[in-house]
């Protein structure tokens, strides 16, 4: 009990620069707390104290703001981090090493009981403020829910979802989906520069209207200085024989 209590400190001591110190984490940080009554829900649930499971469970939603199900399945080392307005369902499991934000709603679309209504999550997820994640299918290790992203379906390992309904991005090539990897780094917030499919797709248009820019100007240039005539003919400022494509200046507004 104490050692996967110090886990769960060390864990918020690693992940979040503005804990000073364990006493503060232990004391201070209605994350750990509520973790710490779930399992004491979690454990009268299984042993048929169901009523006394959802009292501390609803006596730990009180305290803390976060309300997790005592039915729910929790990992270790999983992090909290401000959690105001999270909610746990009954049937979701939150694998090692998850961190989700707050407003996150792990929510079930059915009503049917006895039946996996709520995600599964794999190890090392994040889960950013404000996501909705609703559904009984499972989230892939090493996986990334961008904020207040709606998502419905099931995310890859090493994948990120963005947007309402959310849009799957892969994993990169070069990037391991492998939750254990050692050269992975821990992302706050789960999104990047780089997992906007809207700003990737534009920011390949513009590349590629730079490039068109580019050889047109060198078409005219090979024509005029091939051809004495066509120069000649040619209206002043008619041919593009330089680039004034402004990809910087485009790139910019879109997103670097």
């Amino acid at each position: 009990m104490f050692s996967r209590l110090r886990s769960d400190i060390q864990c918020i001591l690693d992940r979040d620069p503005a804990a000073r110190s364990r006493w503060e984490v232990l004391t201070l940080y209605p994350g750990l707390h509520a973790l710490v009554l779930h399992r004491i829900a979690h454990w009268c649930w299984g042993h048929g104290l169901k009523w006394v499971g959802r009292f501390v469970s609803y006596g730990s939603r009180w305290l803390t703001g976060i309300e997790i199900h005592p039915a729910a399945v929790i990992g270790d080392r999983v992090f909290f981090d401000h959690a105001m307005g999270v909610v746990v369902g009954e049937t979701a499991e939150i694998g090692d090493g998850c961190t989700i934000y707050q407003g996150v709603t792990l929510g079930g679309t059915s009503l049917y009981k006895g039946t996996k209504r709520h995600p599964t999550l794999g190890k090392d997820v994040v889960v950013s403020a404000g996501a909705k994640v609703l559904g009984g299918f499972v989230v892939g290790d090493g996986a990334k829910i961008g904020s207040n992203a709606v998502v419905i379906k099931p995310v890859p390992a090493g994948a990120t979802a963005v947007g309402i309904p959310a849009r799957i991005i892969p994993a990169k090539a070069a990037v391991s989906g492998d939750s254990t990897h050692a050269d992975r780094k821990f992302e706050a917030y789960g999104i990047t520069q780089e997992d906007d499919p809207l700003s990737l797709a534009m920011r390949g248009l513009i590349d590629t209207a730079s490039s068109q820019e580019h050889q047109i100007a060198l078409l005219w240039q090979a024509i005029e200085t091939l051809s004495t005539q066509a120069r000649k003919d040619c209206v002043p400022g008619d041919a593009a024989t330089k680039e004034c494509f402004e990809a910087q200046r485009l790139t910019e507004l879109v997103g670097k």
